[in-house]
Order: structure tokens, then C-alpha cells, then sequence
């Protein structure tokens, strides 16, 4: 699948707004620690990958009932689904100059009752994208952070009506931003979640 990225402009990958807050004092902190520890850019948005995936439980799994969608939150409360973990990666990602988008995947409901949008990420290396899930680990899901072939949660199944999106996107899709905060609580957000985009 060839990734198309909605703006040209490879510095809006880069940009911070009010969701990708990667100017605020707690992502800043992450990424200088996280930094520290790596000896150069890859080393760096693996461990940035890593650290979102593994210490920031995606609230379906934990049971969490907030709901996060601007990446300092997400870092400040260690909590989030799919697209507040991919916003606080976006975030860490951006603060050290990695070009970071945003992206997306239809996948066939958990329950096996309709679809649901699942978001991810796809960060800029040599001159091409690739896509990581940070989403987090558990039983039968094996993400990995590559850029040699993907590793991500999930491989859409086309039988199933699932979709890989091709878009990449510098700011969330407003369909997704939408319906994050608009939600008083996960169980809220459970119902109201995109279907499609």
C-alpha cells in the first residue's frame, strides 16, 4: 500500500497544536529523558515507541474509565486508547525532530458487531513512512516497533470489509478528535466510536 500524505508540506508533520502539545513542559521532559538513553534518532523513536506502548496501559485493556486525546494528558495520566497513544507518541516523536503522522485502520469490531476506526502512526525514515501501533501488547497482539516491514497490532482482513486508510495525516482526522472530546467517559466513547472515516 502506497502511503499519501494529506499535505505536502513535510514541516506540518513536525508542527504542535493543541492535541500533538509537544512544546508542553511533560513531553518535553519524556523525550529529554528518553533522549538521554539513545545514541541517535532511531534509537530514540524506538524507545519513544516502546515507552508509549508499554507504560501508558490502553484504557480498554486497564479498565480506565478517562478518556485522553492531547498527548500531555495522555503522558500525565498513563492512560488512553489507540488515538491518545498515538498522539502522545506523535508528540515525543515531533519534540525531537522525527516527522510524525497520524494514521488509520477499519477493523472489524471486537464484539464481531460492525467496524471500528483504530488509530496509529507512521514516523519518516531514509525518505520513506512507516507505520507503528503503539496501542499496546496483550494476548494474541505482538506490535513491534520496525522499519524493516511492519509489525503492527492488527493486518486488516479485506473478507471482513477491513481497511487500511492510506492518508496520512498531520493533525487527527476531526472525525476521531470529534468524538474524543465529546466523550464524558470511556464507556460513552465505546458507543460513539467511528465506524468509518
Amino acid at each position: 500500500m502506497e502511503l499519501i500524505q494529506n499535505t505536502p508540506d513535510l514541516s506540518a508533520y513536525l508542527a504542535a497544536d493543541e492535541v500533538i502539545d509537544h512544546h508542553h513542559p511533560v513531553v518535553r521532559e519524556t523525550a529529554a529523558r528518553l533522549a538521554k538513553e539513545a545514541s541517535d534518532s532511531y534509537a530514540y523513536a524506538q524507545a519513544a515507541y516502546e515507552f508509549v506502548r508499554d507504560t501508558v496501559p490502553h484504557s480498554g485493556d486497564s479498565g480506565d474509565p478517562r478518556v485522553t486525546w492531547r498527548a500531555s494528558t495522555v503522558l500525565e495520566q498513563r492512560t488512553g486508547i489507540c488515538y491518545a497513544k498515538a498522539h502522545a507518541l506523535a508528540a515525543l516523536l515531533r519534540a525531537e525532530d522525527i516527522p510524525t503522522a497520524l494514521c488509520y485502520q477499519r477493523l472489524a469490531h471486537d464484539d464481531g458487531a460492525g467496524h471500528v476506526v483504530h488509530g496509529l502512526v507512521a514516523v519518516r525514515f531514509n525518505g520513506a513512512w512507516h507505520r507503528q501501533d503503539p496501542r499496546g501488547n496483550k494476548a494474541g497482539v505482538d506490535a513491534r516497533f520496525s522499519l524493516d516491514g511492519e509489525r503492527l497490532a492488527w493486518v486488516p482482513d479485506a473478507k471482513s470489509n477491513e481497511v487500511d486508510y492510506p492518508v496520512l495525516y498531520a493533525e487527527p482526522h476531526p472525525v476521531v478528535l470529534g468524538v474524543l472530546k465529546a466523550a464524558p467517559d470511556r464507556p460513552y466513547l465505546w458507543k460513539t466510536l467511528p465506524t468509518a472515516l
